[in-house]
């Protein structure tokens, strides 16, 4: 979900400009890649484990709950801690728990415990949670003011090849090949491939921990303080919509990538678990695409309309997806990402712009509104087991009706 810089407000730090800060930027850019890497893999063991766990695809779906259910819980506390000690004990502790959940991987396989996967999943996303709190400010001062808008960016495509390498990752050990008739026994494949993520974050942990790096100290720009501090937050209107829209806006991304490979397999005749996998991944380099094209395409149209656009698009996909009509319906499925790519960003900015004093509480609450990919996936989930997967895809398209309001009405400021 990560990808919004820090609007209305000016970061401090004890840097020399003209010092090369390129390792630290490295190490930096890494965390970007991890939680995508996370984001890429989860939709893939949702899958997995309806296959070796015989959940089904409600219960699956409770792994959503637990990875952005963290966010929800650790948002808040991750900033205060790193306002008492400072962001890189917060990245230290973040990578800590990032490796604590990985590791917890292996003994919830060895004894085949969907419940232990979803404690260590939430442990894991509690350590996201810390290194997305981070990482945007580090970014943005780790060299230059003018161009912190291009590191961000960079930073941001590596975020978006995590989340499409773990699709192929995932669909390269989790599932057998095709034409083979043999069942998936075990997880051994899941527990190997997180024993190596948690020695890997482990080790970034360390290069964190010897390097120096320079803390953060963030001030609100005060343009338009008097006329923001006149009125209390939730007085204005634009951000609380924004806060709305969010919600629903991160419930229809996860929604449409948990159910993705249950659809591909029902669906698109002949399609494996595997293959599902793979073109997963495809969508995922779409939404990656799509943030490029989207910010070059804005230098010419309005952002509330082009998201207004967008979601006009994506209700028309659903409702493809919705008719279940072969390969058609899977492709459709794909292009939603491209059409989503900008949406998270955008609404962020429209919500949070013109606060003033507010914008700081305006944008925790904007991150803490991605609860609402914990909770609506679920819902999908019910639909599908009692109705068909492909209804339940009629969940997203009301969820991006919101957003077709916010980019046309709601996000007027009055």
């Amino acid at each position: 979900m990560a990808g919004a810089a820090i609007p209305n407000s000016t970061v401090k730090a004890n840097i020399d400009t003209n010092k090369s800060y390129l390792f630290p930027l490295i190490l930096v850019t890494s965390l970007f890649f991890l939680w995508g890497l996370a984001y890429g893999l989860l939709d893939v063991l949702n899958k997995h484990f309806q296959e070796v766990l015989h959940v089904t695809k409600s219960r699956s779906t409770l792994l959503q709950l637990s990875y952005f259910g963290a966010y929800f819980l650790m948002a808040l506390p991750a900033g205060l801690f790193m306002n008492k000690y400072g962001y890189k004990r917060g990245i230290i502790m973040g990578l800590l728990l990032y490796a604590t959940g990985a590791f917890l991987f292996y003994p919830a396989a060895s004894h085949l415990n969907f419940e232990g996967f979803l404690i260590a999943l939430f442990i894991l996303a509690c350590g996201l949670a810390c290194l997305e709190t981070a990482a945007n400010p580090y970014v943005t001062v780790l060299g230059s003011r003018e161009t912190s808008e291009q590191r961000l960016n960079l930073s941001q495509c590596f975020n978006g090849l995590g989340s499409f390498l773990g699709p192929i990752i995932g669909g390269m050990l989790f599932f057998e090949d095709k034409g083979n008739p043999a069942s998936v026994k075990d997880l051994s494949s899941v527990q190997l491939t997180y024993i190596i993520i948690g020695i890997l974050v482990l080790v970034i942990a360390l290069f964190f921990y010897r390097t120096p790096l320079p803390e953060i100290k963030e001030e609100e720009q005060t343009g338009n303080e008097s006329l923001a501090a006149a009125k209390p937050l939730f007085a204005h209107s634009h951000f609380v919509w924004g806060v709305i829209t969010q919600f629903f806006y991160v419930a229809a991304q996860v929604g449409v990538g948990a159910l993705f490979l249950n659809y591909a397999t029902e669906y698109w005749h002949g399609t494996s678990s595997k293959e599902a996998s793979f073109l997963l991944s495809i969508g995922m380099a779409l939404f990656l695409a799509g943030r490029f094209i989207g910010t070059a395409i804005m230098r010419k149209v309005a952002a509330n309309k082009l998201l207004m656009l967008y979601a006009t698009i994506n209700v028309v996909l659903c409702a493809a997806v919705m008719a279940g009509s072969g390969a058609l319906s899977v492709y459709a499925l794909i292009a939603i990402f491209f059409f989503m790519s900008i949406m998270f960003p955008t609404i962020f900015a429209l919500g949070v712009k013109d606060l003033g004093i507010h914008t700081k509480r305006g944008a925790s609450f904007q991150i803490m509104s991605i609860v609402g990919g914990a909770i609506v996936p679920f819902v999908m989930g019910l639909v599908a087991d009692k109705q068909s997967t492909a209804l339940a895809y009629g969940v997203p398209l009301i969820c991006f009706l919101v957003v077709f309001y916010y980019g046309g009405w709601g996000y007027k400021r009055k």
